[in-house]
């Protein structure tokens, strides 16, 4: 294969991996009861998201809830509505935060180290510069709980810090989403 052709394939590798690095990134974590067996689960529903006042929005609400169905469904499992083995909830919160910055320089000069010892002071300034900016730190916390039992088996928790709206609000929350619900079921990728 020539060179001209292999940049042409490499280019949109690229310009893709460009576009997803400038979107915020989600930090995940999850937990889950280590004592149960997670391949006796095959069904599920999604409780009714509401949107909460202050927190999200319908229109999000809704995207958060259909990202679940999809990521389920593609592991295997069947929604139903009925008698589900699994009930999924998803809740967000949104908090107004503020981070503070320093930046410190130093200049001058020091003395000079001679054979016969170390000669004259030196001179040190320094100047700290404080930057704030306002942030909203955004957390998605997806809950699967056992309908069984009624007890809570696997959280996962995505968290994310939002400067500006993200410029594709359905693409951020698929994506999102499928990085939270990627540590279900425990031990397994994809069934």
């Amino acid at each position: 294969m020539n060179t001209r052709r292999k940049a042409l394939l490499i280019l949109p590798i690229i310009v893709l991996s460009l576009i997803y690095s400038c979107g915020p990134s989600v930090k995940v974590t999850n937990d889950y009861d280590r004592s149960v067996d997670f391949l006796q689960y095959k069904t599920f529903a999604v409780y009714d998201l509401k949107a909460q006042e202050g927190q999200m929005s319908q229109l999000n609400a809704d995207r958060v809830t259909n990202a679940i169905r999809v990521e389920m469904i593609n592991k295997g499992f069947a929604e139903v509505i009925t008698n589900p083995d699994l009930k999924i909830n998803a809740v967000t919160i949104l908090k107004d935060k503020k981070k503070v910055t320093s930046n410190s320089d130093f200049y001058g000069y020091g003395g000079m180290y001679r054979p016969y010892g170390y000669w004259g002071g030196g001179m040190m300034t320094g100047v700290t510069s404080y930057n704030t900016y306002d942030y909203v730190d955004g957390s998605l916390i997806i809950d699967i709980v056992s309908a069984k039992t009624q007890k809570l088996i696997w959280q996962g928790i995505g968290n994310t810090e939002l400067d500006k709206r993200p410029d594709n609000p359905d693409e951020f929350i698929s994506s999102s989403v499928k990085k939270i619900l990627a540590g279900f079921p425990p031990g397994s990728s994809i069934k």
